[in-house]
């Protein structure tokens, strides 16, 4: 089911491949049960590949009380807008379960400056145990795209970034130092147009012109859950 890291050309990651995009919430919904049964800081990815997994990790444990949630990014509209990340965690997962977890949202009132510098403040000394992050067509994660120069901080943990796609809204979001301080850091793409991006991201050599592939845990896993149309082009 998976493959080891490099092994297939695949690069610094451990690859699991399923057969579909169901197959693959699961297994992100069964890693983010196991992060919460033992406690401490998850990052949780935005978008909407990931919605499943939220719903199906609810299901498999009510109480997140232990648990500090964290947002990779977000962008800078009001907590119940369509297009907010804390609107997504909240609808397919904090409003199904019982016990609920310490929220640490970005101030999406604020400015994307000054919505970043306390989010970075907030981060400080705080261990990440589990970063879930997806991926675009375009390479990007988190709100980290190709070759903006966000991808060169090396000393903030969040930090304003320019939409690069749409909607064209302002986002805030971790940096690399952030996301590659977690313990695991996994990876969540589904999805033949998502294809050629799991290519680069993890079986080239990185580049800024493909975000994800510089994102790797620093002192820990990382680990790459795809359907079968998303692996597709991998060596």
């Amino acid at each position: 089911m998976g493959d080891a890291a490099g092994v297939g050309g695949v690069r610094d990651v451990e690859l699991v491949v399923l057969p579909d995009a169901g197959a693959a919430a699961a297994a992100v919904a069964a890693l983010l049960a196991e992060a919460v049964e033992a406690g401490g800081s998850i990052v949780l990815a935005g978008g909407s590949t990931p919605r499943k997994a939220y719903e199906l990790a609810a299901a498999l444990d009510g109480d997140w009380g232990g648990v500090d949630v964290w947002f990779g990014d977000d962008r800078c509209v009001p907590a119940d807008d369509p297009l907010s990340n804390q609107l997504l965690v909240r609808d397919a997962l904090l409003d199904r379960i019982i016990v609920h977890p310490n929220v640490h949202a970005f101030a999406t009132e604020l400015s994307a400056d000054e919505a970043a510098a306390a989010y970075d403040a907030e981060l400080r000394g705080e261990p990440l145990d589990l970063v879930l992050l997806g991926l675009g067509a375009d390479g990007h994660t988190a709100s980290l795209f190709p070759d903006a120069s966000t991808l060169d901080e090396h000393e903030r943990l969040a930090v304003a970034a320019a939409p690069g796609l749409e909607p064209f809204v302002e986002r805030v979001t971790m940096t690399i130092p952030a996301l590659e301080s977690g313990a695991h850091v996994v990876f969540l793409a589904v999805g033949e147009g998502k294809a050629d991006a799991v290519r680069r991201a993890f079986a080239t050599a990185p580049s800024t012109s493909t975000p994800a592939s510089l994102v790797r845990s620093g002192e820990g896993r990382t680990t790459v859950i795809l359907d079968a149309a998303a692996a597709s082009l991998l060596p």
